[in-house]
């Protein structure tokens, strides 16, 4: 991922929480690609990809802090959860009196109550290596995975993508919080590769989506850009005061793997496609490399301030990457690519 080890290339920070810091009324040249961090700046390393399995599904990690991830520290920090504590399976913001409920205080990086009230995220991929190629209407979102962030561990489905040029794709994590905090949004890049492509059906040109919860003849079939709201420039949608976009069925969005990104005829598919490819699905496999730091955790205390960051490894091709939730003080989430 990008930003992996944060914004100095000859530095791999595994305590860094740089890229999972929020996005807020910025110009759209500096959002992008988490622009106005550097994080644009700072690519994986030349040949590490996150590995999508066409028809298959891909694992990450989403947490705070790379920290609190398998990829630093020999995994001494990581437990169930972003935050790298523990909290009960019902874990909620309603208060013990029955009143109504309240965004999570033990992780308002979160922006939740509980875990159905998540805003749900997504990934997007463009079939362009170079990231000065990469437009809105290029990049594509093709998986989304409802009720996250919420746990450590995600699991992505992928649809049936055709493969990358030649030097890979360019990947993002999406995420728009629903609610509970500052109204803002995230997005992490990626140097991705599609693995097992069989089709070589291209993926159709990006639509702006519309919020169509109360209404579904509104929703926009096919191919989707992501959502953009609340910066200075580059929106693409708009709702009512205390009304949040998200990546589900607010938008359009089925869950999972999005089938009906392609081409068809030189059109859009015309619509969903909601059951599963009969295809069998890759399953991932368990990462037996990562980078590994000979820093004893108390000697770094991470820091739970920032959002997601990518994290390239020195050891063979790691998908690795950190993705932001972030609150108005900036908490945010890191996850991290699981082969």
């Amino acid at each position: 991922m990008y930003c992996r080890g944060g914004a100095d290339p000859i530095k791999d920070d595994q305590n860094t929480n740089l890229a999972v810091n929020p996005l807020y009324k910025l110009e759209k040249e500096d959002w992008w690609f988490q622009h106005h961090r550097g994080c644009d700046a700072v690519p994986p390393k030349k040949g590490e990809f996150l590995e999508l399995p066409a028809n298959g599904e891909f694992t990450v990690e989403l947490a705070h802090n790379r920290a609190f991830t398998t990829l630093s520290y020999d995994g001494k920090m990581v437990t169930d959860w972003p935050d790298g504590k523990e909290h009960p399976e019902d874990w909620n913001g309603w208060n013990t009196d029955g009143t109504p409920a309240v965004c999570l205080k033990g992780d308002g990086a979160l922006h939740t109550y509980n875990e159905s009230s998540t805003g749900g995220t997504a990934f997007a991929i463009s079939y362009n290596s170079e990231l000065k190629d990469v437009t809105m209407e290029n990049l594509v979102v093709f998986t989304t995975l409802y009720h996250t962030p919420w746990k450590r561990v995600a699991t992505y489905k992928v649809p049936d993508l055709p493969a990358c040029p030649e030097g890979g794709c360019t990947c993002a994590w999406l995420w728009i919080p629903n609610g509970c905090g500052e109204p803002n949004m995230y997005m992490q890049g990626f140097k991705c590769n599609v693995t097992n492509a069989k089709s070589t059906v291209p993926l159709a040109k990006a639509q702006v989506p519309v919020y169509c919860e109360n209404d579904k003849t509104k929703c926009v079939k096919g191919a989707k850009q992501m959502l953009v709201w609340h910066q200075e420039t580059g929106n693409n949608i708009e709702t009512e005061q205390w009304v949040t976009p998200n990546y589900n069925q607010k938008c359009g969005w089925v869950e999972g793997a999005q089938n009906d990104i392609f081409e068809v005829n030189g059109q859009h598919a015309s619509s969903f496609a909601t059951t599963p490819s009969s295809t069998p699905a890759v399953k991932p496999s368990t990462l037996s490399t990562m980078v590994r730091s000979t820093t004893k955790p108390a000697e770094t205390k991470p820091s739970s301030t920032a959002d997601p960051v990518t994290v390239a490894g020195t050891a063979p091709p790691l998908s690795s990457c950190t993705s932001a939730t972030g609150q108005d003080a900036g908490l945010g989430l890191v996850f991290t690519m699981r082969r």
